[in-house]
């Protein structure tokens, strides 16, 4: 790594790395609305991570399409320091709603990054990584990518995530959840000739909702518990014999929520002891751990945020959505801060924020967040304090694993 020995050098650093993201704006505006215009469910974004990984082609990175064994993600790899910087780029999208939650510009904003970090790479001593990652919404992607080693490649990892407010990285919260499928299999009749002879497999999932229903009132602030019936018989003169019902539980700790699950769990084992159904319930995709954002990275993220002038208002602490990005901060160093669309009348998850994902400001929210992490890990890199902390906990992780 070449010496970089005062704030001069630095700044010229930093200097260089946002000319290179002004330079690719077009390219990085044109690659969001390309995702958010064909928008994929999760394992299925093959548009979307076609689009990144060709624009990281083009600029001069190794790209390894595939990763961890999941057809749409990749590994994007640019120079050859010891402290390799990831950048998370998701691009699935919601059922109906399509980018309601504005992955297109977390792809965006991350290849950005990864852009303006590539032209200081030697300089600063840094790989850059850029990690594609499919199914956050449903299905767990990083937690998969973790568990087969593809986030062994880097020291850190980052992303940005759109809302309609500024967030400090340090007062983000994002609940623990465990998502699984609930299946009652009764033993169908006619609803008029015979309905005696029936099991109601309907009717478990009615007894159970209003025992979750009652269960709310004893539950505290920070647990969450949604569900809906995605099965529930197929015409009025059938009694139903299968019905399926979705159920995601959500608590501020992993410990609090395998309680929550339980006390659920229980509830629908009701819904089967009062009908006679037989019930069966799957998860249906892998645990989310609640965040826990690195403090030295925060703190980083944080100043150069606010000189971008996205200050957040008040400091405490304020409670998103899960997502498995928490899974990767346990893992090792890594931030999920949450960036505003300036002028957003919507919060994710409606149609209102999918329009706002692809307005001018989101634009200027995809830059801004690419700037501000690009020059996070221009920080990091000349902090030899955490540097080497990165770098020896780095090398202690691979060497377990």
């Amino acid at each position: 790594m070449a010496p970089v020995t005062s704030t001069q050098d630095q700044a010229a650093l930093t200097a260089r790395a946002r000319d290179r993201i002004d330079a690719a704006r077009g390219r990085l505006i044109a690659l969001s609305r390309a995702i958010h215009a064909a928008p994929e469910l999760a394992f299925e974004e093959h548009t979307a991570s076609e689009l990144t990984t060709e624009l990281l082609e083009a600029e001069g990175f190794a790209v390894e399409r595939g990763a961890g064994g999941l057809d749409t993600a990749f590994v994007a790899t640019y120079g050859d320091g010891d402290l390799a910087v990831g950048l998370c780029a998701e691009y699935d999208a919601l059922p109906g709603l399509g980018h309601a939650c504005g992955h297109n510009l977390i792809a965006a904003a991350s290849v950005g990054a990864a852009l303006g970090l590539a032209a200081v790479a030697d300089e600063a001593g840094v790989r850059v990584v850029v990690i594609g990652t499919p199914a956050e919404e449903q299905g767990g992607g990083k937690i998969r990518l973790l568990e087969r080693g593809v986030f062994d490649r880097v020291s850190v990892a980052m992303m940005v995530h759109p809302e309609a407010f500024e967030v400090h990285p340090a007062d983000v919260a994002t609940p623990a959840v465990a998502r699984f499928a609930v299946t009652y299999t009764g033993r169908p009749a006619h609803a008029s000739a015979a309905p005696h002879e029936a099991v109601n497999a309907a009717d478990a999932a009615v007894v159970a909702q209003v025992a979750v229903g009652l269960l709310r009132q004893q539950l505290t602030a920070d647990c969450r518990v949604g569900l809906y019936v995605r099965d529930g018989g197929e015409a009025t003169n059938i009694i139903p014999a299968h019905t399926v019902v979705e159920c995601e539980v959500r608590a501020a700790t992993t410990d609090t929520l395998g309680e929550l699950r339980r006390r659920v769990t229980a509830c629908f084992e009701a819904g089967a002891l009062a009908t006679g159904a037989q019930v069966a319930i799957e998860q249906t995709q892998p645990p989310y751990a609640a965040l826990e954002p690195d403090p030295t990275l925060a703190g980083y993220y944080a100043a150069n945020a606010a000189a971008l002038g996205r200050v957040p208002g008040a400091r405490g602490t304020r409670t998103v959505g899960s997502t498995d990005m928490g899974d990767v901060t346990r893992a090792l160093p890594g931030i999920h801060p949450m960036i505003a669309i300036r002028g957003a009348a919507s919060h994710p998850h409606t149609a209102g924020f999918a329009d706002d994902a692809v307005s001018p400001a989101a634009d200027d929210t995809a830059v801004d967040g690419a700037l501000a992490m690009a020059f996070t890990g221009i920080d990091v890199a000349l902090d030899a304090e955490a540097r080497a902390r990165y770098v020896d906990r780095h090398r202690a992780r691979t060497r377990r694993a």
